[in-house]
């Protein structure tokens, strides 16, 4: 990888990783689906531009149905419970939560898709549950002024991503990725247009609140994603991937700085597992197998 695709990777990861920041501090004054209907709206102003020429355009029209669940399941639901999640969870431990998409991916691509799972994937898959279980562990109280709901908010999300991924590459991999980003963020704006203003919030948003919001839509939603398109087509699938494992490191940061969130001991090593088996299941981690001589 060029050394601008790996400065292109740590500002995406930063991008992504400030999308948890900015809906902590929007969330509770916008609610979670008013946010997120900011965000897909002024995210689809920015990017539907892309679609100008007249054959994106057609196959926008062409698909419009596979679209639609994209964005609902890409977007929509998967952004709106992540927002949920950060009213009450704190930034870096969300995103961490979120790192687990590529198992989310591989456990719906072989229940659904007829992905196979490699044994090196097993493997991964297991030590990345695990720290996700250690991150929770201590934390899982349904009962009011509990987080185990909002935990679960969270998992949800990343169970929408992982279905997501997979109906997005066997079905819609020879689109664009411009028709893909635009219409996703198209779908889930109108997706959640009527919810989003019969919950818009009655009292005043501080401009702390529009900020974030703002800078939601425009930095980590069209800006990352078009960022993130020029690494794909740059430096392959292998090396975006590794965006998974930056985020949560670049939210616990921020966190940390902005918001004076802990880094206890529970949640660095829930971290460690977690991304471990993360990069272990996307192959950003390989293991080597020793091979015995034979005299």
């Amino acid at each position: 990888m060029s050394p601008a695709d790996t400065l292109r990777l740590l500002f995406l990861s930063s991008l992504w990783g400030f999308s948890f920041i900015f809906m902590r501090l929007a969330a509770p004054e916008f609610g979670a689906v008013s946010l997120i209907l900011l965000r897909m709206t002024l995210g689809a102003l920015l990017l539907v531009p892309l679609l100008a020429k007249p054959e994106y355009l057609r196959l926008l029209r062409q698909n419009l149905g596979p679209l639609f669940l994209l964005g609902l399941t890409t977007a929509a639901l998967p952004y709106t419970l992540l927002a949920l999640a950060t009213m009450r969870l704190e930034a870096g431990f969300t995103s961490l939560i979120n790192a687990a998409t590529p198992i989310a991916t591989a456990l719906i691509g072989a229940a659904f898709f007829a992905t196979p799972i490699l044994r090196q994937q097993i493997l991964g898959l297991t030590l990345a549950l695990g720290g996700v279980a250690v991150l929770s562990g201590g934390r899982l109280d349904f009962s009011a002024g509990g987080d185990g709901w909002f935990i679960l908010a969270a998992v949800g999300a990343t169970l929408c991503y992982g279905f997501g991924g997979n109906y997005s590459r066997t079905r819609l991999s020879h689109l664009p990725s411009r028709v893909l980003a635009a219409g996703s963020c198209a779908v889930a704006a109108l997706v959640l247009l009527v919810p989003g203003l019969l919950l818009w919030p009655e009292a005043p948003v501080s401009a702390t609140a529009w900020g974030a919001a703002l800078c939601l839509a425009a930095l980590s939603t069209s800006g990352a994603l078009l960022l993130y398109f020029q690494v794909l087509a740059s430096a392959g699938a292998t090396a975006a991937s590794t965006v998974t494992m930056l985020v949560p490191v670049s939210a616990l940061a921020w966190g940390f700085l902005l918001l004076d969130e802990a880094l206890s001991l529970q949640v660095l090593a829930g971290m460690v597992i977690t991304l471990l088996g993360t990069g272990i299941a996307t192959g950003v981690v390989r293991l080597r197998r020793k091979r015995m001589l034979r005299l």
